[in-house]
């Protein structure tokens, strides 16, 4: 009996560390240094930067024309929220023409944190708890009439 126990005691123990084993993943797009090399200011075009890169993961919607190929490198252990350990942003920037007029290489460190405002509008009546709904509801009855008049019918008797 004893030497089935301690086994047992071993195996969940190995179990719970292996659960808890971060997991890096890579995500977004893959940069590629000897592709983003080639690409030369003034003599490449939208056409030839996507064949050499691919779909860019965002483009700029307002302002100038630009494409910002995005990947991150991101570590998670079990189920908490994963963290960033590398961001690389590569932008390429067009002209009206569209010319590359600029490629330049964003990191981690070049991001901002921006707060988010936290107060929410305060909404009119009484907000009550799922408990005090389920208590209000008293099965047979329904809240409204519904059952005398159809809403979609010119107030007619439901049928």
């Amino acid at each position: 009996m004893k030497f089935a126990v301690i086994p047992s005691i071993v195996g969940a123990t190995l179990a719970l560390l292996i659960a808890c084993a971060p997991v890096i993943s890579q995500r977004g797009y893959l940069p590629d240094p000897s592709n983003e090399a080639a690409i030369k200011t003034g003599a490449d075009t939208k056409t030839s930067v996507q064949s050499r890169l691919g779909y860019a993961s965002i483009t700029a919607t307002f302002g100038n024309d630009s494409w910002y190929y995005v990947s991150a490198t991101e570590k998670q252990v079990a189920f908490f929220t994963p963290t960033v350990l590398k961001r690389q942003i590569t932008a390429i920037y067009f002209d009206k023409n569209n010319k590359v007029v600029g490629v330049r290489h964003y990191g981690l460190q070049d991001g901002h944190v921006i707060s988010f405002e936290s107060k929410e509008t305060p909404a009119r009546g009484r907000e009550t708890t799922f408990l005090q709904e389920l208590l209000k509801a008293t099965p047979g009855s329904s809240a409204t009439n519904i059952q005398e008049t159809n809403p979609g019918n010119g107030g007619g008797p439901v049928p």
